[in-house]
């Protein structure tokens, strides 16, 4: 049984429903969980103002627990970054304690990850994954419970068809058993492309390069995408990556004025930009389906024709 630390850092709770649901699906999976003070406060659209929301996060750091956990994302951790606890952040990672989140939470990681040089986990949030209505995904679970466990040292998925055609260019080697690629001593980085790109600039964008970069974004059509994409790309930031991974891009909506303009033609536009690899269908983001990754780790990553690994054990 494994101590488990619900806190708010970003938006309020709004969803309490989920929230109890998560809770006790956690409680079911045999956790012990224990629920920050104001992990249910609410001022404005945030969990609390900045000083309780610091709070919180300074006593997950101290809750000696196995994994700390995000209730949810939203916004609100940018506009407090200058005053996070990070040596009681680093000191409670060597101690033990898995920070883990997604979305908002990226802020944090990334500063943390600059600051510190300390590892996070890109993962789930307790209402959106394990608060659903249904049962949670399986897949999401187990990555979960590895990581818990101690066991988790990899992951990996099937890359679309529409990859195939693009891996064939110079940035993969060409094999008998098809495209290929492998990539060592990286150090993968990333999470949610607005948030991202709101630090560039800043002190809390860290400064990687020869690293594996992942990305995902909600309710951002495939335009805003590009131009997001645009400013990592003008500033250098892509290019001295050694691959970019892509995971889901969900919840918006098409338009009459798009005329043919989708996600795919994004991916195809920054393909055609870089050198770098662009690898697609990275299972995470916010989809029921996701992985669990090291935010800050070394990493291998290994692709042979639709097959792609990534190792940190």
């Amino acid at each position: 049984m494994s101590h488990i630390y619900i806190y708010s850092p970003s938006s309020a709770v709004r969803d309490k429903a989920a929230f109890r649901r998560g809770v006790a699906r956690l409680k079911h999976l045999g956790h012990e969980v224990e629920i920050d003070e104001a992990a249910l406060s609410s001022h404005m659209r945030f969990a609390g103002d900045d000083v309780t929301r610091l709070a919180a996060i300074g006593r997950a750091a101290a809750s000696g627990a196995q994994v700390a956990l995000i209730s949810r994302g939203g916004y609100g951790l940018t506009r407090i970054l200058p005053d996070l606890p990070f040596k009681a952040i680093a000191k409670a990672v060597e101690s033990g304690t898995h920070f883990v989140g997604m979305s908002d939470f990226t802020a944090l990681q990334c500063a943390v990850l600059a600051k510190t040089g300390t590892t996070t986990w890109a993962g789930p949030a307790l209402a959106e994954d394990f608060g659903t209505e249904g049962l949670p995904d399986d897949i999401m679970e187990a990555c979960f419970d590895d990581l818990v466990c101690g066991q988790g040292e990899g992951t990996g998925w099937r890359l679309p068809k529409s990859d195939l055609t693009a891996m064939t260019s110079t940035s993969l080697a060409v094999k008998d058993g098809g495209p290929s690629l492998h990539i060592r001593h990286a150090t993968i980085w990333g999470g949610n492309l607005t948030v991202l790109c709101s630090l560039v600039g800043t002190p809390w964008l860290p400064r990687i390069k020869g690293g594996v970069l992942f990305l995902e974004d909600v309710n951002e059509h495939p335009y805003r995408i590009e131009r997001q994409l645009t400013q990592l790309l003008h500033a250098g930031i892509l290019g001295e990556q050694k691959a970019v991974l892509l995971g889901a891009f969900n919840r918006y909506q098409s338009s009459p004025h798009d005329k043919g303009f989708k996600l795919q033609t994004v991916v195809d536009w920054l393909r055609s930009r870089l050198r770098t690899p662009v690898l697609t269908g990275l299972p995470y983001g916010h989809v029921p389906t996701k992985v669990v990754l090291p935010v800050g780790r070394q990493v291998e990553l290994l692709v042979q024709e639709r097959e792609a690994l990534v190792f940190w054990g």
